[in-house]
């Protein structure tokens, strides 16, 4: 299991994973609000996209009302890097 840090900006004008920034967290953007847990579900759904995970499989373990979030994946973490690194391409 490996947590991934999260910086999430709702409301954007597409969804996209954007990469890690230089402080190892994960940029991400989403088209839907950060009202009743819309952006949380649309950050899950586009992590298990780009990971290749069922949506079950990725878990908001803290941040549900903030914009930098915790994640929990059942990959190890070079798995998460390089996945997420070809994702953000």
């Amino acid at each position: 299991m490996t947590r991934i840090a999260v910086r999430v900006t709702p409301r954007a004008s597409r969804d996209a994973v954007e990469g890690f920034d230089a402080a190892g967290v994960l940029r991400v953007r989403v088209t839907a609000p950060p009202a009743e847990g819309a952006a949380n579900a649309a950050v899950a759904k586009l992590l298990a996209g780009a990971l290749g995970l069922p949506g079950r499989d990725v878990v908001l373990v803290s941040g549900a009302s903030a914009r930098n979030k915790t994640f929990e994946v059942p990959l190890d973490g070079d798995q998460v890097v390089a996945r997420l690194g070809q994702a953000s391409k």
